[in-house]
């Protein structure tokens, strides 16, 4: 089984989220979508500013097999964006939970979190298909 951290919440369609200090969420695709996309050739990031619905395709990851949607796991305003995968879109591939994070997100509401799953019920999820 793919890395699944303990202290990251998920949605059913791949994405972590990591509260941050402040409020903020870090927002990457799992250690699973990674492994299932292949090597990543590009990643699309949204707009700092750029204000999302919980659900809603926000990044584009594309890879040698396929292109795929990242999908909001909260509702809230884009603060930051990964701009160094722009030159580097491998490093999803190499460290999605670390320097593969695509957006940061100020939630619109609180608790960020609420609704999506913790690392036992994603490493369920994930295991069966």
């Amino acid at each position: 089984m793919e890395n699944v951290p303990a202290d990251l919440k998920y949605a059913r369609s791949h994405e972590w989220l990591r509260e941050q200090a402040g409020g903020d969420v870090e927002v990457g695709i799992s250690d699973h979508a990674q492994h299932a996309l292949g090597d990543l050739v590009f990643v699309e990031v949204p707009s700092v500013g750029r204000n999302l619905q919980q659900g809603e395709a926000f990044a584009v990851v594309e890879s040698v097999k396929a292109a795929s949607d990242v999908y909001a796991p909260v509702a809230g305003t884009v603060v930051a964006v990964n701009e160094a995968l722009a030159k580097t879109p491998e490093l999803i591939n190499q460290d999605p939970y670390g320097g593969g994070w695509i957006v940061r997100i100020k939630p619109s509401a609180a608790p960020a979190a609420a609704g999506l799953l913790d690392a036992r019920a994603y490493a369920t999820l994930a295991e069966s298909g």
